[in-house]
């Protein structure tokens, strides 16, 4: 078991030295030196930054930003936003903004890029200017190839960070802004700021911190739809805004509408509390502006596939992402990691605790998904089974435990990777939650079903109702927490899962709700009628392949798995089956037919300018996870996890 205490303080060790060093390094290099920043302060920004957005260009993609500030006389340093909460890493754009402008009066003040950090900009204020004016556009992508789209003919996802600089030398929350946005004539906007005027097409908005303008997102179209979640005059309010490519799209059910308001209910019945003055819960339903989940204290981002509210009984599609992404409001928000939270956003963020933040969060979506109906038990089901199959079928395990995935964030990576199963990725979603269902399932058996982790929701998350400030965690923190719902050793318990490197997934929890990961030779309703952008011919679990419907583009290829040992890699194209050309159907049916070793398929396989024939003798058939019912042991799942509040 790792000792926490004397890493911290070996940790805080090296961060002395190493603050030592770069004193030394600055005061001997000037070109070290420009990199240097003040440290923020808490004290506030002296005035309001003024900034207007412009988001009127459909035909270009292109958000015009002005900005006023005001600053003294001498040098000034200004950040492009780098670290963003939610996306736990540097993943401001910077590469998109072009045509940086700044003029005092009628001079046009030259700037300078900081060589060091590519957000930084100097610039030298003359000493009759007191509030510089800055114009620069946005580029968002113009193609899905080119990056996540934020601006269709139909809405626009506007993301305040990037559309702004921001003065060095003050904590976010110290820095005062009022923002303005100009849409297309015949919009409208949802958001959790507070509104001074909306004319529909100009929009200004209320002064607030950056922090909070930064938290506070924009979602804005042509077709929106506001509807209610709490009863009229409620406290605290809850609102869901749905955006559509279409006004047909709008048109929803009173069974799907009151789903989303048994969310509301169900959460509060697990947390107790709200933490938040009001709730947006953003939704676009569009095949043009990107997907996206991304979290926020008073609102969330969320982005669909049209299809969402379709087929509704059948098509599970992404609603669990609303319910994870509202949990995020008490576990990510309220309560913060310690080592996450930066004053700023040019601070870079530290993601130890993200088994906790992302993890936990993602057991409670998939729990509040099926509690308030917006999944069936069966789906609920299909998604921990896939899951379990998931978290078993990463190879990478063996060399990269859970604790280190964590790390995904800071790495910065904006690629693919091409051996995800055997590099591992952001698995402390999925495979956290896993654990999280071994610590309630192993509360309820210890306490005879009087307690369960929902007793740490409502004490961890629930705590000092009213409160909206964040209140930051530790790992102790989260020890402390469950040893006070039930006794136990609960570091060792949560060390061992997030520290061990061996083959097996974490299926501990599963076992003891009742239930074990089996396979099936068919698909389950859930995998049949996923319409996601992420759908692939699935034959993960037999030859481990994911080809591209239709078209035999390799996909991915698991580590190790007959694919793998025949050469198969992502990027190669199966071409055909047995002579005949590729269908997910040929393929399926001549898994199937080699069973008993007699009919091994050959894959007629193209690598660039290249094809080769592969005869891969796999004999175990067709493989698709299900959950499957342990005689003997307490059902502790459908009767406990899943099951509703009253």
């Amino acid at each position: 078991m790792i000792d926490m205490t004397d890493v911290l303080e070996r940790h805080a060790a090296l961060s002395m030295a190493i603050a030592a060093a770069l004193a030394f390094t600055t005061a001997s290099n000037p070109a070290v030196a420009q990199g240097a920043a003040p440290p923020p302060r808490s004290a506030l920004y002296p005035g309001t930054l003024q900034l207007q957005v412009d988001a009127t260009d459909l035909d270009h993609h292109i958000f015009r930003v002005k900005q006023q500030m005001p600053v003294q006389p001498g040098p000034l340093k200004l950040y492009f936003p780098r670290f963003l909460p939610g996306t736990h890493g540097p993943y401001g754009e910077v590469e998109r903004f072009a045509g940086l402008t700044i003029q005092a009066g009628k001079s046009v003040l030259p700037w300078r890029r900081d060589t060091i950090d590519p957000y930084a900009f100097h610039v030298e204020v003359p000493p009759d200017a007191t509030a510089p004016a800055v114009e620069f556009q946005f580029l968002s992508a113009v193609t899905k190839d080119s990056g996540r789209m934020v601006m269709t003919r139909e809405m626009v996802n506007l993301q305040w960070n990037s559309v702004l600089l921001y003065p060095a030398g003050h904590d976010s929350s110290a820095i005062t802004v009022q923002a303005s946005l100009q849409l297309p004539a015949g919009w409208h906007q949802a958001s959790a700021l507070p509104v001074l005027q909306d004319k529909g097409a100009n929009v200004a908005y209320g002064p607030v911190s950056l922090e909070t303008l930064v938290d506070s997102p924009v979602f804005a179209g042509a077709y929106l739809k506001r509807i209610e979640l709490d009863p009229p005059g409620a406290p605290n309010p809850v609102v869901m805004n749905v955006l559509a490519d279409e006004a047909a799209q709008l048109d929803l059910s009173e069974e799907q509408i009151q789903a989303h308001r048994n969310l509301v209910v169900q959460a509060d019945r697990l947390y107790g509390a709200r933490h938040f003055r009001h709730y947006d819960l953003l939704l676009a339903l569009s095949d043009n502006l990107g997907y996206i989940g991304l979290e926020h204290h008073e609102s969330s981002e969320n982005g669909v596939k049209p299809s969402y509210f379709k087929d509704w009984a059948k098509r599970p599609g992404g609603r669990d992402l609303l319910p994870h992404e509202y949990t995020h409001s008490w576990n990510g928000k309220f309560r913060r990691p310690a080592d996450l939270w930066t004053p700023s956003f040019d601070k870079p963020m530290q993601n130890s605790l993200l088994w906790v933040y992302e993890g936990q969060t993602q057991f409670w979506g998939q729990v509040l998904a099926a509690r308030s109906g917006l999944v069936s038990i069966e789906q609920a089901h299909d998604i921990l089974a896939n899951e379990a199959a998931q978290a078993q079928a990463r190879a990478g395990r063996v060399w990269r435990n859970l604790q280190d995935t964590t790390n995904e964030g800071t790495l910065g990576e904006r690629g693919g990777k091409d051996w995800r199963s055997w590099q591992r990725g952001v698995d402390y979603y999925d495979e956290s939650a896993l654990i999280w269902l071994d610590a309630d399932t192993l509360i309820r058996e210890a306490s005879g079903g009087a307690r369960s982790l929902d007793d740490f929701a409502r004490a961890f998350f629930g705590t000092q109702p009213g409160r909206v400030e964040p209140l930051l965690y530790t790992f102790d923190d989260v020890v402390a927490a469950l040893d006070t719902v039930q006794p136990h050793d609960w570091r060792s318990f949560l060390r061992e899962r997030l520290d061990t490197r061996r083959p097996e997934g974490p299926l501990d929890g599963l076992a003891r709700a009742g239930w074990k990961l089996a396979w099936a030779e068919t698909q389950s309703e859930f995998e049949k009628n996923d319409d996601s952008e992420w759908k692939s011919d699935d034959f993960a679990y037999s030859l481990g392949l994911y080809l591209k419907p239709g078209a035999g583009a390799v996909e991915a290829v698991l580590w190790e798995s007959p694919a793998f040992r025949a050469g198969i890699a992502k990027g190669q194209q199966v071409i055909a089956v047995n002579g005949m050309a590729y269908k997910s159907e040929r393929l399926a049916a001549a898994i199937t037919a080699n069973k008993n070793g007699q009919a091994a398929p050959e894959l007629l396989v193209k690598d660039g300018d290249r094809y080769r024939t592969l005869r891969i003798d796999y004999r175990g058939g067709l493989r698709y996870p299900r959950l499957e019912r342990v005689e003997g042991v307490v059902e502790r799942l459908d009767a406990g996890v899943l099951a509703a509040r009253r």
